[in-house]
Formats: structure tokens, C-alpha cells, sequence
């Protein structure tokens, strides 16, 4: 299942990632019941001596645990962003266009050729071409320039100490005080996203002990000050999730006329029945016929690009469980080795929906008859269907997304 772009946080990848799968358990409590149990400064000091104690548990020396809970502070704004729920979708023209523009491709090139021989090291090592690792490398810290400026320890407990997702960030916690008691990092200059995303490509804490690398053979897994711990790092990751050296991403693609945007639904065929359906690529060549299976992946409905999806998009997701995600970082990639523009760039007029807007549809959407689940404002796989069925129903494209023409029949008026 392909997560909402609207629903991932801001914040690392791999804090995005995570949120947006099932590493994490959502309480159903009820509102009053979510508000952070260190309120005051005495729930606070209670939680974390309880922490403290769970941590040197777990295999954290005492000393460690003792001396960077005891510098622990409650940050208020990490409750405040851990809140707030975007109001609006994001249209994939603003979402790939502010991510992948002129000035982020010429930096990758540049980056590119100046660490030319540390990434062609890691490429040997991991199987993952250099253009890639520069790519997640500028969206994620947009190449180094920013990690995040909030205490990890200090973000991390006051999470873990919050009942919303407690046992999440309790586990990142004691993750962090392991990372440091290894000598990683000193305590004080580990600093990351508001939700504990750390270094040059935002692992979590539990990624960062499983994957993180030392690539320049100092004894140390620094992800915030080595580029080679942290490209080896990446690339590591990305080999664990079973990334195809034999294949890129995937390609943009050009469809027939009257195609069965049905197809669009994350079912993966053979590249050659692609063909045969009359895909080409983006130059309106035919598509080989290589061993591969591919999705469809329509991001902006039918007036917009169109993509084949191979193996390897599937391995980003891993990274950030965002299908607009996965094309930024395959299409940035790409531009970096030195592609183009997207041969059909999405449309910038489409609609950008509020929740709001999205409740009213499912509602409209049930009242005609077609069922898109439960109405909360998420754009997820039950809607998208039930907009298709509608679409068929009305004469229109059938490409289940909620355009103008969807809008207007459904008499849904869009927030400005």
C-alpha cells in the first residue's frame, strides 16, 4: 500500500518512513488521554528515571544513561510538531518541483564528480549506482546542509514520555543512549529532526544500529561529521533491502489513448505485457523486453506524468514509504547522471485538497453509491477506487483521481 504523500510527517525519511508503516502503533485514546504525561516538571523527572532505568536494562551502561538523562530537557515544540497534521495535501507539481529543481541538480553533479571515488567505492561494495546516493543525500539534508537542530536525547525522551507512541520512542531512545555509549557521537552533539532523524541521510536510532557503517576506518559510525561513514551507510541500507544493480528505478512512460487506468492499482506485470498494452517510453519508443516486472505508478492523474515502476522503486519506498517520495529521488537521480526534465511535467493548476475536502468527497462519493471506506480525509487506496468507479460511471477518464472534473460533478468546493 502506497502511503498519502499528506500524511508524511516532515521531518528525516527514516523518521517518515517509519511513522508512515507499521513500525509504529498508534494508541486509540481518546483526546483528552493524548496529552503528554510530563506536564509538569515532576511527571517529567518521574518519566525519566523510569527511562533511565529501562535503558541501563536494556544493556546502556549506567554511566551513560545516568549522565545524558540527567541533561535531558522537555522540549514543548516537539509535542507541538509531533501534533500538528498538515491542512492540505500536497499537488505532486509542488511536491517534485520544490525538491527537484535546477540549482539541487547542478549541486548533485557537482557533488557527484568531487566524491567521485568514495561513491564508486561504496557502488562496488553495496551495488548502488552513485547518482542514487547523491540524490537521497540531497533530499534528505539537501547534501549536508542541514541536520536538524533539536537534542536527539532531549527530543526523543520527551516523546518517550508522551503516551502517544510511547513504546516507539522509548525503543529510539535507548537506541540513541546505545549510540552513544558506543562512541559514536558525544551526547551534546547529537542533534537531528524533532523526531530523532540524525546525519547527513536521517537514520533513526534503530536503523542507524543495524546499518549504520564505518566507512572510513576510524573505529567510529559518525553520520554526522564523515561522509564516507555516511554514504557507506546508505548504501548498506539500500543492498539490505535487496536493491537490482541490474536495473534502474524505473522510467517515465507515455500511454495509449483510452487506456485502463484500472491497471494503476499497484498490480505488477511483466514489462513485455506493458508493451503490449502499448506503453512506450517517454519518447514514444517501444519499451524493451527485459525480464522485469513493473506498476504504474500516475501521480497526477492522467493529465500528468505517467511512470514504470521497477524492483528498485519498491527499495526507496523502504527508505520513505511515499510513492511521490520514491520518483523525486529516482527522477533527481537520473537528472543527476544527466537526464533531462520529465518529458510531461505535471500540471501546477491541480487542486490542492484540505482534509476537509477530502471528507466531503468520501461523503459525496458514498452518497452516489461508491464506497471509499471510512471518511478521514486520507486519500488512500479505497478512495481512489471508488473515485474510479464513479469516473467510469460518468464518462469520465477513469483514473481515479480527484481532478476538476470529479470536483464539479460532485459539486465538492475547494478550499482556497
Amino acid at each position: 500500500m502506497l502511503t498519502t504523500p499528506a500524511r508524511i510527517l516532515r521531518q528525516g525519511g527514516f523518521a517518515r518512513a517509519l511513522l508512515a508503516s507499521g513500525f509504529i502503533s498508534l494508541l486509540s485514546l481518546p483526546a483528552n488521554a493524548q496529552e503528554s504525561d510530563a506536564s509538569s516538571s515532576t511527571g517529567f523527572a518521574e518519566c525519566k528515571a523510569r527511562l533511565q532505568d529501562q535503558a541501563i536494562a536494556a544493556g546502556v551502561s549506567r554511566k551513560t544513561a545516568s549522565e545524558v538523562m540527567a541533561n535531558v530537557e522537555h522540549l514543548d515544540r516537539v509535542i507541538e510538531l509531533d501534533r500538528r497534521q498538515p491542512e492540505f495535501t500536497t499537488t505532486f507539481a509542488d511536491y517534485l518541483n520544490r525538491r527537484v529543481n535546477d540549482a539541487r541538480v547542478s549541486k548533485g553533479r557537482e557533488l557527484l564528480q568531487e566524491h567521485q571515488a568514495l561513491l564508486a567505492k561504496v557502488t562496488r561494495e553495496t551495488g548502488v549506482p552513485a547518482p542514487y546516493l547523491v540524490a537521497f543525500w540531497g533530499l534528505e539534508t539537501n547534501f549536508g546542509s542541514y541536520f536538524g537542530k533539536m537534542s536527539v536525547p532531549s527530543s526523543l525522551t520527551t516523546l518517550a514520555c508522551d503516551p502517544r507512541r510511547r513504546t516507539f520512542f522509548t525503543e529510539q531512545l535507548i537506541a540513541a543512549l546505545r549510540i552513544i555509549d558506543e562512541g559514536a557521537i558525544p551526547a551534546d552533539q547529537m542533534e537531528g529532526s524533532w523526531a530523532g532523524a540524525m546525519g547527513h541521510v536521517q537514520f533513526m536510532p534503530t536503523v542507524f544500529l543495524k546499518h549504520a557503517v564505518d566507512g572510513d576506518g576510524d573505529g567510529r559510525r559518525d553520520l554526522w561529521n564523515s561522509l564516507p561513514d555516511a554514504m557507506m551507510s546508505a548504501g548498506s541500507f539500500l543492498e539490505s533491502m535487496n536493491w537490482n544493480s541490474d536495473y534502474r528505478w524505473g522510467r517515465e512512460v507515455v500511454l495509449p489513448e483510452n487506456f485502463d487506468y484500472s491497471l494503476a492499482d499497484g498490480r505488477r506485470l511483466p514489462l513485455k505485457k506493458w508493451h503490449d498494452l502499448g506503453v512506450t517510453d517517454a519518447f514514444g519508443n517501444p519499451l524493451a523486453h527485459e525480464p522485469i516486472n513493473a506498476a504504474l505508478v500516475v501521480p497526477a492523474g492522467h493529465r500528468g506524468p505517467a511512470f514504470l515502476a521497477y524492483d528498485n522503486f519498491r527499495v526507496i519506498m523502504g527508505w520513505n514509504r511515499s510513492e511521490f517520495y520514491a520518483i523525486a529521488v529516482g527522477h533527481l537521480a537520473d537528472r543527476i547522471a544527466g537526464a533531462g526534465q520529465l518529458q510531461n511535467p505535471p500540471p501546477v493548476d491541480a487542486p490542492a485538497l484540505s482534509r476537509a475536502n477530502i471528507i466531503s468527497l468520501q461523503k459525496a462519493l458514498q452518497q452516489h453509491g461508491y464506497e471509499p471506506g471510512k471518511p478521514d480525509g486520507i486519500m488512500g487506496p479505497a478512495t481512489r477506487s471508488a473515485i474510479r468507479q464513479f469516473q467510469a460511471a460518468n464518462d469520465l477518464v477513469a483514473d481515479g483521481y480527484p481532478g476538476d472534473s470529479v470536483l464539479v460533478a460532485l459539486e465538492i468546493a475547494v478550499s482556497e
